[in-house]
């Protein structure tokens, strides 16, 4: 068992709302990070026993059981049992799409994407195969989640994109082959945040490129911004990356032109006169 005491000033603004300073926002940082270190540790130390000699469905109940209680190491075990004894069983493709769920939830990405991979290559077909895409797009996006770095605001955004592109394709082909599916709603809402955050990495490339003078390499960077995440807020910045290395190069007429898309777009942008 775990005590903490924060014990520091506090200060008030004018409407009496505590305000934190900033060693005291670290501090409770860390102390939540503690926590949830610590609620990490408890929840992997479940009580995981042998998988009895059980029949099929007498082990999918026990699964289920595991499952709807947030046991999903030991729903892990017991599927996997499932799945290795009774491979051909009544019940053997609802037990792979809950494996599929709980490695999912257990944070065991690689095996829920190897096991979704294996799942649409012999099942191409089956009835559930777009909840197969839609859980294997959020194993991608999970990926790329970092509770303790998210807490502590570390900017991430520079990071290899590869896993949000997979997820990405995931959520796009629901959209795209099974536009009736029960995924395709949230599907289609993650694919506006995984763009904002492809957006973000590629102003950051055009940004790194034109820091070391390749005024080139940024602006193309730039304009790969504006063909395909024309609908996000990194955008302006990329016209203006773009119009800033098109000055460096000489290059007058597509400066003009950068800056006259600049001028429609963000009439209130600094850049116009």
């Amino acid at each position: 068992m775990f005590y903490f005491s924060l014990i520091g000033r506090f200060y008030y603004n004018s409407n009496n709302v505590v305000i934190l300073n900033s060693m005291e926002k670290i501090t409770i940082k860390i102390i939540l990070l503690t926590l949830a270190v610590t609620l990490a540790g408890c929840s992997s130390s479940e009580d995981i026993q042998k998988v009895p000699d059980s029949s099929a469905q007498a082990l999918y109940s026990d699964a289920r059981e595991a499952l709807d209680n947030g046991l999903f190491q030991k729903a892990v075990q017991i599927l996997s049992a499932i799945d290795s004894r009774f491979p051909f069983g009544p019940i053997s493709h609802q037990v792979q799409l809950d494996l599929i769920y709980a490695y999912y939830k257990s944070g065991d990405s690689a095996q829920g994407i190897a096991l979704a991979d294996r799942f649409i290559r012999l099942n191409p077909n089956h009835q559930n195969v777009d909840y197969v895409y839609y859980i294997r797009g959020l194993i991608h996006q999970s990926t790329e989640e970092n509770l303790f770095q998210d807490m502590l605001g570390i900017d991430r955004t520079d990071r290899d994109p590869s896993a949000s592109h997979d997820a990405f394709d995931d959520f796009k082909h629901i959209i795209d082959s099974y536009p009736q599916s029960k995924y395709a709603a949230d599907a289609k809402k993650r694919m506006i945040k995984i763009k904002s955050r492809l957006a973000k990495y590629e102003l950051k490339v055009a940004k790194f490129y034109f820091d070391r003078q390749a005024y080139a390499a940024a602006a193309n960077r730039g304009r790969y911004i504006i063909k395909y995440f024309s609908t996000n807020k990194e955008v302006e910045q990329a016209l203006e990356i773009m119009i800033e290395c098109y000055d460096k190069l000489g290059l007058d007429d597509l400066k003009t032109n950068a800056l006259q898309v600049l001028a429609v777009n963000y009439p209130e942008n600094s850049l116009i006169n």
